[in-house]
């Protein structure tokens, strides 16, 4: 406490002690920090008043225009910027704002200034909560704290505290305890707790101080602006406009490989490779850059003029001659669109080319126009036909050579690819969990004129990425999954960019088959894909923007006492974006933030952390990422070795399908560790090693999914030996206790007569053969020995009725 500012405090109010008026809100300045006197408090900081200052925080005026990624935005009347609310599950943004607890004022040194000059507040207790109770109801003091950036939600909260804080606190500040023994006595008016209210919210609520500031970081309207070398260069923008197999992608890259420096851009690792590969094999040195490898064509590691990368690795600093940004438009993509926005506004090259879709023209042009840039485009028609049939495949009986069917769901790949191999027709698998090498081997598999594997089982991820000889795409559904904005699922029919993308897979131009056909499996789908595939595809009205670390970085210098996960939060609902662009969903990267936030880390640590690539539908992948955090957050480097034991390595080949679904997830935490060794070098010190034992694991899984049939099988075979199961058997194993033991009401005689069935376990039986896992076992175990308890405890009702029947 501050002894020099309470006396002066005390001298002026005694020198100039009058009694106070109602309040009237004419009567007070609008600035934020409302003061009638000095306080004693020493964390205000004077802050110049701004022009936004004095209006009431409202809402903008305009209609709600569209819904993104689970957040809501209002279009002005000018149609130009969209305000993020973050109206999530109808949930208020001012809840986005955590309270911080108020430390409660002590006494060490046992002198209460303000008791001396007012009255004892602790025998008065019942009526100066009254008076703060009447304090929060007027609606003048609602209206000068609405003013003072305080909702109904935030004064709750910030008045909650404060009357907490006044109640618990053994001394109070001077003049406030003076001020409150006044009202009491009639010395005063209740308004007059106005200012020390006020001073206590900024202190529960740090925003309010610094609430201009974080709406100036948090505006995203003029992205454009945030790369610098881009702007200081005049870019020549071609733009290639064309379906699937029209060669749109095969023009682009003739110029990257005839310039002396060039990047390519791509959505997916395989397509990234595959261009490394070919610039390579025709005497072009390219280098491979993707999150989790770095690929050098010189021996001696040094780079090289061209590069292909994954659109999330491109550089903005890097000057280029050519760049190539193949897919653009996924730069609507509600998760990934932000990578492909970077790449076009802020990629350092003279000749840019654009491949992709020609609903992305008009979203391109306004994008450019900011910049002062212009756009060619070159159309490009297929180059092989595609005929939509009239006839439905209908029966497995019905399929040919180079038929490719499509299913969207796992369980309908294994079923129809079981019931292929028992028809007799070997046939390839492809889905999106597979490693890279996996999809390419099967790919080759099933392009190879001389194998015998002529059929291919396939979800959407042959849409890109895969150059494959289909003569007829069948799809065995024309609905699949989808994630809606409250990020519940939803079955919903494919759009019309996801089925051209897929049937053009079809009759591929260099390819076995000059014209590709498209169908459905079942008669019912049919007039449903033809109505799809005629309508117009729409065009992309926005694309997405992430914030980035720096600003997320600013944020925290305010709101010190915010998670990351609540800061994105913040980031979001302040965040004003031009009409052209949305915030990114940013869930994936909430979700890993709130698994991480226990552990001790810095804010950018923390931030590259949330930006792994983690399937969070996966428990042993996000164990494996919460593993790799409190290591890291211990200062110790994660080995090879401890990483190897971390996975139980070396893996055997999966005997069923559970096995095999494992495997993939160990090859994704391989993906996560070399991932981070490239942003924490000394940390993560063996990639190259995990990049070994990860191609050993390639070939393990290729094996497995060579026999997937195989697996499939077995899995239904142990299925049914545990459906088939004597009852007897199953009261026997539920008669021994945890060791095995026979319980005791069991006879010895009983036990040996059921002897006769399964000679192991039936939770060993379960487990290895991939029916479940030893967590669910042992949730199983306590919703058993639950059950036996409650039924111990649950006494027989001896009434005399069935004493009597007895």
């Amino acid at each position: 406490m501050n002894a020099n500012l309470c006396v002066r405090c005390l001298d002026r109010l005694l020198s100039s002690f009058t009694p106070s008026t109602p309040l009237k809100i004419s009567n007070f300045s609008s600035r934020p920090r409302l003061k009638l006197f000095s306080t004693v408090s020493t964390n205000s900081r004077p802050r110049p008043k701004t022009k936004h200052q004095s209006a009431t925080r409202r809402p903008p005026c305009g209609v709600l225009a569209k819904r993104l990624t689970g957040s809501t935005y209002i279009k002005e009347g000018n149609g130009n910027v969209r305000y993020y609310t973050n109206k999530k599950n109808g949930k208020n943004p001012s809840a986005l704002f955590i309270p911080v607890p108020v430390k409660i004022a002590s006494n060490p040194d046992d002198i209460n200034i303000g008791e001396e000059f007012g009255t004892d507040l602790s025998k008065k207790k019942d009526e100066l909560m009254d008076l703060l109770l009447t304090f929060s109801k007027r609606r003048e003091i609602k209206a000068v704290a609405s003013e003072n950036g305080l909702d109904d939600h935030l004064f709750h909260q910030a008045f909650v505290s404060f009357r907490k804080y006044i109640a618990d606190s053994e001394t109070l500040e001077p003049d406030l305890h003076i001020v409150l023994s006044d009202i009491l006595v009639g010395g005063g008016h209740v308004d007059d707790i106005l200012p020390y209210f006020l001073e206590h919210a900024r202190c529960v609520f740090p925003h309010l101080d610094c609430i201009e500031d974080l709406k100036k970081i948090s505006d995203l309207t003029d992205p454009a602006n945030w790369y610098p070398e881009a702007r200081a260069i005049e870019r020549k923008i071609i733009f290639h406009a064309g379906p699937t197999n029209s060669g749109k992608t095969y023009h682009a890259l003739e110029s990257f490989s005839k310039a002396e420096t060039a990047v390519y851009c791509g959505p997916l690792k395989l397509l990234a490779n595959e261009v490394h590969k070919r610039t390579n094999d025709s005497g072009v040195n390219c280098d491979l850059i993707t999150g989790e490898e770095r690929r050098y064509a010189d021996p001696d590691g040094h780079p090289s003029g061209h590069v292909a990368c994954t659109v999330e690795m491109t550089s903005t600093t890097q000057p280029y001659e050519v760049a190539v940004i193949d897919e653009i438009q996924m730069l609507r993509d509600p998760s990934r669109g932000w990578a492909w926005t970077r790449a076009l506004l802020g990629v350092n090259a003279k000749e840019i080319h654009l491949c992709g879709e020609e609903a992305a023209i008009p979203l391109l042009r306004e994008l450019l126009t900011s910049t002062g840039e212009s756009i060619e485009v070159r159309r490009y028609k297929r180059l092989t036909p595609l005929k939509i049939l009239d006839k439905s495949l209908d029966s497995l009986e019905n399929i040919r050579p180079g038929d490719c069917i499509v299913a969207f769901s796992k369980n309908d790949i294994f079923y129809l690819s079981r019931k292929l191999e028992e028809m007799g027709h070997e046939c390839a698998v492809i889905y999106g969990s597979l490693p890279p090498g996996t999809k390419l081997g099967q790919a080759e598999k099933f392009n190879d004129p001389e194998d015998t594997c002529k059929i291919l089982v396939a979800t959407d991820a042959i849409g890109m990425g895969l150059n494959l000889s289909i003569r007829r795409v069948i799809f065995y559904s024309v609905t699949k999954p989808m994630i809606k904005e409250d990020g519940e699922k939803e079955i919903d029919k494919i759009s019309t960019s996801q089925a051209l993308q897929i049937a053009g897979r079809a009759g591929r131009y260099g390819l076995s088959y000059e014209q590709g056909e498209a169908t459905t499996f079942h008669d019912r789908d049919l007039p449903i894909l033809k109505e799809i595939l005629a309508t117009k595809v729409e065009q992309i009205e926005a694309c997405g923007l992430h914030p980035t670390a720096e600003q997320i970085e600013l944020f925290a210098y305010h709101l010190p006492d915010a998670t990351l996960s609540n800061l994105i939060d913040i980031f979001v609902s302040l965040s004003k974006v031009d009409s052209n662009y949305f915030v990114c969903n940013i869930d994936d990267f909430k979700f890993l933030a709130d698994m991480i936030q226990h552990i001790a880390l810095n804010l950018r640590t923390r931030y590259v952390f949330c930006c792994a690539p983690i399937n969070k539908k996966h428990a042993f992948i996000c164990t494996a990422f919460l593993k790799f955090a409190r290591r890291y957050s211990q200062n110790q480097a994660l080995t090879f070795d401890w990483f190897c034991h971390q996975i139980d390595w070396p893996l055997a080949v999966p005997r069923n399908l559970r096995d095999l679904m494992h495997l993939e997830a160990v090859h994704d935490v391989m993906d996560v560790y070399l991932w981070f060794s490239y942003r924490f070098m000394d940390m993560f010190p063996h990639g190259d090693m995990v990049r070994e034992i990860q191609r050993e694991l390639d070939d393990i899984i290729k094996q497995g999914v060579i026999h997937i049939t195989k697996l499939i099988h077995a899995s239904e075979k142990k299925m049914d030996d545990i459906a088939n199961l004597p009852d007897d058997e199953i009261e026997r194993k539920k008669a021994l206790g945890k060791k095995g033991e026979p319980s005791p009401n069991v006879s010895d005689d009983s036990l040996t007569s059921l002897g006769s069935g399964l000679s192991s376990k039936l939770s060993e039986t379960l487990i290895n053969n991939g029916v479940i896992s030893p967590e669910m076992l042992q949730l199983l175990k306590k919703e058993f020995q639950g059950d036996d308890s409650r039924k111990k405890r649950k006494k027989p009702k001896n009434t005399r009725g069935n004493n009597n029947s007895r």
